[in-house]
């Protein structure tokens, strides 16, 4: 690789970096294009060179660490058979993202609700993966029968509503070591 190139993609780097920290310690909102610059050691014309807004950085940050991380969702699951197993698995994965990559998982949870408009509901949506092992639990009779947009929204509710504990310093990490009592609490609703 160039030189050049090779320079160009340490600085996206940099910025990336900076930025999920920044926007998780300051929020999205908060953090200015003059914040991320300064705190990357960049003058702000380098970094419009990358990204031309704040939001086109929230946005390919979003997309790109959702995706992977739906990626190794869907992976997961393929590994198990049955959906027990896939539940468990899902959800300790989920868990030990939370506390192998707390900034990344923060600004994930954090920047939803701006991002995920914009984000497709395909293949590597991990929603959209999680839907599609409930259905599928569903179809083969491994869980009760019932609409499986709701019974996603219940295990993400049971799932997402501790990691903000965690967030908030209300949960004591590792949150790793909650997944089985969370894992617990979805298999009672998705199978009463």
């Amino acid at each position: 690789m160039p030189r050049k190139a090779k320079d160009a993609s340490a600085t996206r780097e940099l910025i990336q970096g900076t930025a999920l920290r920044l926007f998780v310690e300051k929020g999205v909102t908060e953090t200015t294009i003059r914040d991320l610059a300064s705190a990357a050691g960049i003058a702000e014309g380098t970094l419009y060179r990358h990204y031309v807004s704040k939001d086109e950085l929230v946005h390919d940050l979003f997309q790109t660490n959702y995706g992977a991380f739906g990626r190794k969702l869907r992976d997961v699951q393929q590994a198990h058979g049955a959906f027990p197993d896939k539940l468990a698995a899902m959800i300790e994965t989920i868990c030990q993202f939370y506390d192998s990559d707390p900034i990344c998982f923060r600004f994930l949870l954090l920047a939803q609700h701006q991002a995920l408009p914009r984000i497709d509901t395909g293949a590597d949506n991990p929603v959209q993966v999680l839907h599609n092992v409930i259905a599928e639990a569903m179809e083969r009779g491994e869980i009760t029968a019932r609409d499986p947009d709701l019974a996603t929204g219940f295990v993400l509710g049971l799932l997402l509503q501790p990691a903000v504990l965690m967030v908030y310093g209300r949960l004591t990490p590792p949150f790793a070591a909650l997944a089985p009592e969370i894992t617990a609490a979805c298999w009672r609703v998705l199978n009463p």
